[in-house]
């Protein structure tokens, strides 16, 4: 059954509170914060409704769905009568096929999945042709776990390097994905693993001022990430549950 305007917006006011509750917590503003709403188990209207209740951030897992999803709400909100405009910004966050970069570049701004230099070339390469940049973030497997997607915690230091010298790529940050199993122990020293990997590359001047970004929480950890300096939290379950 879909879910009702009303549930998701009452599931959002909770997800900003418990954002508020860790960031005071940490001692962290609020706007350091932003929601990445993973859209892949929401129906088309409960995405207009996130996007008229302020969450521009929209992200998907799926080349295919990013796509067909970015084109049905640039068509709704070309026939929407409003003063007031909205401007989505779609992240692909899953496992990006260097086959499929053609398909999600006309639309994606954010790439949080780059694990490898030749993902990071093909993007380039493609924005290049389309004269647009595309921030990325490279996604390091700090758990190590072997199911999972990610370059290693040893090799993103030089990766980061290297991602900076393709010249339609911006690098803003860093992505991990928590553990599967493990709990807040685990979850929370993945978290610890990628801001220290962070700040070390920002220590070395690596990206620049737009190297500033820590992709790391989910539903289920998201408090947990903030503490230990989450920027983008990347939620979809906790927003569309009924």
């Amino acid at each position: 059954m879909a879910l009702t305007k009303n549930r998701i917006l009452k599931n959002l006011q909770q997800i900003r509170e418990n954002i508020a509750d860790a960031c005071r917590t940490a001692r962290r503003s609020e706007k350091e914060v932003s929601i990445i709403a993973v859209t892949k188990s929401a129906e088309l209207d409960g995405i207009k409704a996130l996007l008229e209740a302020g969450v521009t951030d929209l992200a998907e897992s799926r080349a295919q769905i990013l796509a067909e999803r970015a084109e049905a709400i640039d068509a709704w909100l070309a026939r929407r009568r409003s003063s007031e405009p909205l401007t989505p910004r779609w992240h692909m966050v899953g496992t990006l096929q260097r086959n499929k970069v053609r398909k999600v570049l006309p639309f994606v701004q954010v790439v949080h999945s780059v694990d490898s230099l030749r993902l990071a070339e093909e993007i380039n390469a493609r924005a290049e042709k389309d004269e647009k940049t595309v921030d990325i973030l490279l996604q390091v497997n700090c758990t190590e776990e072997p199911q999972k997607s990610g370059c290693a915690v040893g090799a993103a230091l030089h990766m980061a390097e290297l991602a900076v010298t393709l010249k339609s790529l911006r690098l803003v940050g860093l992505m991990t994905i928590g553990p599967t199993e493990g709990g807040p122990a685990g979850a929370r020293a993945a978290f610890v693993r990628l801001r220290e990997l962070f700040e070390e590359i920002r220590s070395q001047k690596i990206g620049g001022p737009a190297f500033k970004h820590l992709s790391m929480g989910m539903s289920d950890d998201y408090p947990l990430a903030i503490a230990e300096g989450a920027t983008m939290l990347r939620i979809g379950r906790a927003l569309f549950a009924q």
